[in-house]
């Protein structure tokens, strides 16, 4: 069964929680983005050599990290607790 979601409504990290199916989207100001689908083998390729290199040279670091996709960044107002963050990407 698909989700039905309106596009026009303005929706919280709560709700997209709630979101189960297999469809990719962020929430920008509260507003739905859909993401295209998938990506293709030669930019997950790419991805992963990119992904070497930041692992290695932050490793020196170690105030860092990377965490691979999907990871849901949250980008709260100050003060906002999770439930009513508008503004959740998928990077």
């Amino acid at each position: 069964m698909e989700l039905e979601l309106d596009l026009n409504k303005k929706y919280t990290y709560a709700d997209y929680l709630t979101w189960l199916d297999e469809k990719r989207r962020e929430l920008y100001n509260g507003f739905i983005r859909m993401m295209t689908p998938a990506p293709a083998m030669k930019h997950q390729a790419v991805l992963s050599e990119l992904n070497t290199e930041f692992v290695n040279f932050l490793r020196k670091k170690k105030k860092c990290k990377i965490f691979p996709a999907p990871f849901d960044v949250r980008l709260p107002n100050i003060g906002e607790n999770d439930e009513k963050i508008t503004t959740v990407l998928q990077p």
